[in-house]
């Protein structure tokens, strides 16, 4: 009976994601360079984009992640390198929890460095999340994932819990070996029992030698879009 209300929970979250997830896709006009996201919700951004193309859309992508790319190719999605692009128009991307500022904690999907560099070049950024990932502070319910270079990192994980966290070395599904990210870097997930000044850890984390980037994305998120059982819910940051 547990294991058939997990699977019902689960199908009722899926349908969340795919509503949002393509309610972000459908904001993507004609001509954008799009930022394509990673992550359970942002493959259904993905999917809904390559429908739009069979329709006549025309826009030309830029994955966050080598599964989104895997997936745009499947969708027929034209792929544009960054460098070559100049500026996003739009990314559409998921999050592990958002804040009432639209802050957000990402990367328990791995992509969090790739993600963060297209964020940062990206004029309107769309996160599209369920109900469940809303919270009042970030840090409740999810780690803040960081990205380390491999030389040292014992050392920079010592750092990481000097600043008040429970570091955790990421490791790969079913083995004994750490998870490797698209950079050939590791992951720490860190656990804190609060953040209550998110853009202050963001910049104690970065201070770290050894560390590449975190998981903390302060001020980058311009619409948020909830999906609950009531509907869509749309979020604008002020000023946006």
């Amino acid at each position: 009976m547990a294991e058939k209300d997990t699977a019902v929970r689960k199908a009722d979250q899926d349908a969340l994601k795919r509503l949002t997830g393509r309610a972000g896709a459908d904001m993507v006009r004609d001509g954008d360079v799009v930022g394509l996201g990673t992550g359970s919700t942002a493959r259904f951004a993905i999917e809904r984009l390559g429908e739009r193309m069979a329709e006549g859309l025309r826009i030309r992508g830029i994955p966050t992640s080598m599964e989104s790319e895997r997936l745009a190719r499947k969708c027929r999605i034209p792929l544009v390198a960054l460098d070559a692009a100049g500026a996003i128009d739009i990314t559409i991307d998921g999050a592990d929890e958002v804040d009432p500022r639209l802050d957000l904690i990402k990367g328990l999907g791995g992509a969090l460095l790739r993600e963060k560099i297209v964020a940062s070049a990206t004029r309107k950024q769309v996160i599209v999340v369920d109900g469940s990932k809303l919270v009042e502070r970030l840090g409740t319910r999810a780690p803040v994932p960081v990205e380390v270079v491999p030389f040292g990192h014992p050392l920079t994980a010592r750092r990481l819990a000097a600043l008040g966290s429970a570091p955790a070395l990421r490791m790969a599904k079913g083995s004994n070996s750490p998870y490797i990210t698209d950079n050939a870097n590791f992951i720490y997930d860190c656990r804190f029992d609060s953040i209550p000044d998110a853009r202050k850890l963001e910049a104690e984390i970065d201070a770290i030698p050894g560390v590449v980037e975190s998981g903390l994305f302060v001020g980058l998120a311009h619409v948020v879009i909830t999906a609950t059982e009531k509907g869509l819910e749309v979020k604008q940051r002020p000023g946006v």
